[in-house]
Order: C-alpha cells, then sequence, then structure tokens
C-alpha cells in the first residue's frame, strides 16, 4: 500500500482552442484538463506554447483544469499545453491544436516570455527575458512607448524590468527586450538583542526621579499646595518617558533586537505580466501570464 502511494502517476493532457475574432483581433480561448492515470485531477503548473515556443502559463484548479484567453498575432499557430508535473504525477503533453488569426493591418505588438513556469526556493531570483513583438508598425504615425509592469505577486516578492519600458520604431519588424527579474524572500529568525549601552543609568534614572517625586508629591500635598503642582509635574514626566522609550522603534531595536524577515509563502502562483502602450492617440494593453511555483 505505501509503495502505491509513492508512486508517481502518469497524466494525460488535452486541450481544447476556440478563436475569435474582438475589437481588431484574434484572441484564442484555450481550456486545458489533466488527469492521472488513477483518474484523479492533476496538480501544478501547465505551460501554453505555439510552434514550441512559449506564450503563457498558468496553474491548474482543483479539477485539474485551466482556462486562458491568448491574443494572436496574424498567421497559421499551431498551440500545445505542457503539464511539468509534480510530486505525485508525471509530466505530460497535449496534442496539437492548429488555429488561424486573422490579419487586420491595424499596429499592434505582442507580448512573451522565455519561459512560461518558473520554480523558486524562498530567497532565490530568477531573470526572464521579456520579448514585445511588433505587428503591422509599418501603420505607425511615430514611435510607440510601451510600460511593462506585474501583477498578482505573492506577498515578501517583487519583480522589476530593466528597461521599465521600451519603445518599437516606425516600420520595425525586430522584437524588442526587457529583463524581468523575479525576487523572492527567505524567512530570518529573530536577530539577537545588542548588548547593554552606557546610558542605561540615565534611562533608569528617568523613571525612578519622577517616581520619587510622585511619592513626595502624594505624602505631603494635603499640607502644602506647591508640592501637589510638583508631583503633577513629576507625573507628566513619567508619562512622557514612558512614551518616548517604551513605544520608541528605535528603543525596541536596542532592547529586543530586529525583527524577523517574512518568507515568501510557497505555493502555485499566476503572474501576469502587462505591456501597455503610451502614444497618447491608441491605448493598447496586451497581456501575459507566468506559472511561479515557491517552494
Amino acid at each position: 500500500m505505501a509503495a502505491e502511494s509513492a508512486r508517481v502517476l502518469a497524466t494525460q493532457t488535452t486541450l481544447d482552442a476556440e478563436t475569435r475574432d474582438e475589437a481588431g483581433r484574434t484572441q484564442a480561448h484555450i481550456a486545458v484538463t489533466v488527469i492521472g492515470e488513477d483518474g484523479y485531477p492533476a496538480a501544478g503548473t501547465i505551460a501554453i506554447r505555439d510552434f514550441g515556443k512559449d506564450m503563457a502559463g498558468t496553474v491548474l484548479n482543483d479539477e485539474g483544469k485551466a482556462h486562458l484567453v491568448l491574443d494572436l498575432p496574424a498567421g497559421e499557430h499551431q498551440l500545445r499545453a505542457v503539464y511539468t508535473g509534480d510530486a505525485a504525477h508525471k509530466a505530460s503533453v497535449s496534442t496539437l491544436s492548429g488555429v488561424h488569426a486573422q490579419d487586420v493591418g491595424i499596429p499592434d505588438f505582442q507580448v512573451s516570455l522565455a519561459a512560461a513556469t518558473l520554480s523558486l526556493t524562498a530567497g532565490q531570483a530568477s531573470t526572464i527575458i521579456t520579448t514585445i513583438t511588433p505587428v503591422n508598425a509599418s501603420g505607425l504615425s511615430g514611435p510607440m512607448f510601451i510600460t511593462l509592469s506585474c501583477s498578482g505577486n505573492p506577498d515578501q516578492s517583487s519583480c522589476t524590468f530593466t528597461p521599465g519600458s521600451v519603445e518599437i520604431r516606425q516600420a520595425a519588424v525586430d522584437p524588442v527586450t526587457s529583463s524581468m527579474v523575479f525576487q523572492t524572500q527567505a524567512g530570518s529568525a529573530v536577530g539577537s538583542i545588542p548588548a547593554a549601552r552606557s546610558n542605561a543609568n540615565s534611562v533608569a534614572w528617568a523613571f525612578l526621579l519622577p517616581g520619587a517625586l510622585t511619592l513626595a508629591g502624594l505624602a505631603f500635598g494635603g499640607r502644602r499646595r506647591w508640592l501637589n503642582r510638583l508631583s503633577l509635574l513629576a507625573l507628566v514626566g513619567l508619562v512622557t518617558v514612558l512614551g518616548t522609550t517604551g513605544c520608541n522603534p528605535r528603543y525596541y531595536y536596542l532592547n529586543h533586537g530586529p525583527p524577523a524577515n517574512k518568507p515568501t509563502p510557497s505555493g502555485n502562483y499566476v503572474i501576469k505580466v502587462t505591456a501597455q502602450s503610451t502614444n497618447g492617440v491608441t491605448a493598447i494593453t496586451r497581456s501575459t501570464t507566468l506559472a511561479l511555483t515557491v517552494k
């Protein structure tokens, strides 16, 4: 029984693609299903490839399914889903699905990643080349500036682009690239408490002196009015000291040490990479997705 439960199961991956022409572009609506040989859905990440080149990645849901919508440049495409596997399931690929995208002659661009799936241990970083491919750039009346961004990051992680924006010139045919650096964070224990400093005695006196004056004022306050005022002043001084020591970040650091760093939570995430034109005339937004696994 133990050997059977530890066996890595073979899987079957299927892909169904349907194209729709919307807003002057062709979109592929893709449905992927991954089932283990035991008949139960698999878990993990998949990549969608076109003629062997990664287009997008995503995460399977609890039913072993995933849905994507991809912008396709004009021409013929051969789409395939690649399941990357996990600790309990072997990798598998779907059969090819051929689709056609129309050419409407409008200036556009396509964004793609060098890899559609990424696996990192908390604390690691990785660089993925992001490619912007011009489409019908001959129809541009001027340069098209494109800004890159990402969203959907897990906590304690970040992604940055270098450069953060790229330019497509009029009649350009060659793609332009930007490096996306994805950084995760490792956890760390609480740092050691710093050694006591020479001003410890002064801090102690700051507590003792107002306290002593307060007690004296309470003892003799009934006889002398000026002692009442003195005790009130001492009480104000004590509250001030408490507010500037125990609640002060520097005081907390000196007496408790630096706080612990939280690690990037483990799990599977879908990172959306967005490219948006900023030419001031026509707003064009194109995106793709990256399937991220944090261990």
